[in-house]
């Protein structure tokens, strides 16, 4: 397939269900329960109106700014996203090594496929590491040492998955771990051989930052009984100061939605904050992260940087976000569908296709410059009104 004739992240998103199996594909595009918050998340970003300016010399133009003082060529990052090597083989790497092409962050999670150290070794340009605290501390510092072994340029601690919010489709789908090969499951593969081919010719297809890593757990049943009791309820704010001490570089906090939480991950270290709902896979119904990223602003804007993600399909999307005030957006479905598609080219054509619409809508907004937008580039916003 030409990757030039898929326009849009929908024409990835329709393409990719097509081609990865079922299981995978509706684990990635799915959220908790009625899938409210999931629909929202997107959907709020059409009740924005941005403010159309003529009559100004817009022959040049920049996306770039700074994310954590580092230059990116636009206000964009790759998201964590659980299982990426599971859309393509090898999924994160090939996603890392699209990132670092087009100049922009990557977020390697704890529960990718590829391991921190597969992903290290195939790139040249740091990336990020998103961290889930495990019950087991002295596992959960083994992490982030690796991260810092590797030299990972920003830990990002996610504090909204100490609960889970039940997806149906995971459970209709008997999606397990280990996977049970059912003669539904077998049926679907043969139906998808060319996924299933690049999956035998690779051995990445566990768990890579934990299988290895944990003392005593020496078969897949024994890592997954390991793994299903590590949820830790008890994480708190006090625990940001050692998880900081011992990584030693930048901090994110992910998983924002309230302005109170905001003020105290600041005040308990974050040096950026990312207003998320999970994708919206967490809480159902809670709000849409573009809807309560005005009040997080108003918050801590000026403490910290703010990153915004959950919903983001397209530039327009990042720049609406941008101008609300945050200083840049992470995708993280958008990028599965890519790499369900076309694997390292399938990424880099939407980072492409989302740099192309942000570029021509700065323009027709009469600006220059991405790091100039503010509230007078949005004509409207129907969910601040709402909101008052």
């Amino acid at each position: 397939m030409r990757l030039d004739r898929l326009l849009t992240v929908d024409d990835f998103k329709r393409v990719a269900e097509r081609r990865v199996p079922k299981m995978f594909f509706q684990y990635a595009d799915s959220g908790a329960y009625t899938e409210q918050s999931y629909r929202e998340n997107s959907s709020d970003f059409s009740k924005i109106r941005l403010e159309q300016r003529v009559g100004r010399d817009i022959s040049r133009r920049s996306l770039a700014t700074t994310m954590l003082g580092q230059p990116v060529s636009l206000p964009l990052g790759l998201a964590p996203t659980g299982a990426a090597g599971m859309q393509v083989a090898d999924g994160e790497i090939k996603a890392v090594r699209a990132a670092e092409k087009a100049g922009i962050p990557f977020t390697l999670s704890t529960v990718s496929i590829c391991s921190i150290e597969d992903v290290a070794a195939a790139t040249n340009r740091p990336f990020w590491f998103q961290l889930y605290v495990r019950k087991d501390r002295a596992f959960t510092e083994r992490l982030i040492d690796r991260a810092r072994a590797a030299n990972c340029a920003a830990l990002v601690v996610t504090v909204d998955c100490q609960h889970y919010g039940q997806r149906h489709k995971d459970v209709r789908n008997g999606l397990t771990v280990p996977l049970k090969f059912t003669p539904k499951f077998l049926a679907e593969l043969a139906l998808k051989p060319a996924w299933s081919l690049a999956m035998l010719g690779t051995p990445r297809r566990s768990f890579g930052n934990f299988a290895g890593h944990v003392p005593g757990a020496n078969s897949v049943a024994e890592l997954t009984q390991w793994m299903s009791q590590q949820d830790d309820l008890t994480l708190n704010w006090q625990d940001l100061g050692w998880i900081k001490r011992r990584f030693g570089g930048p901090l994110v906090v992910k998983g924002i939605l309230h302005a109170d939480d905001a003020r105290a991950a600041v005040a308990h270290g974050a040096d950026a904050i990312v207003v998320s709902n999970h994708g919206g896979r967490q809480l159902d119904g809670a709000p849409s992260t573009i809807r309560v990223l005005p009040r997080i602003v108003d918050a801590v804007g000026d403490n910290c940087e703010i990153y915004l993600d959950s919903g983001v399909r397209s530039g327009h999307d990042m720049l609406k976000a941008v101008a609300l005030g945050a200083r840049a957006v992470f995708i993280g479905r958008p990028t599965l569908y890519g790499l369900g598609v076309a694997g390292e080219a399938g990424v880099t054509r939407v980072i492409d296709i989302i740099r192309a619409e942000a570029d021509s809508a700065l323009g027709l907004m009469g600006e220059t410059d991405v790091t100039q937008l503010g509230a007078h580039n949005i004509e409207s916003n129907d969910l601040v009104r709402e909101r008052n």
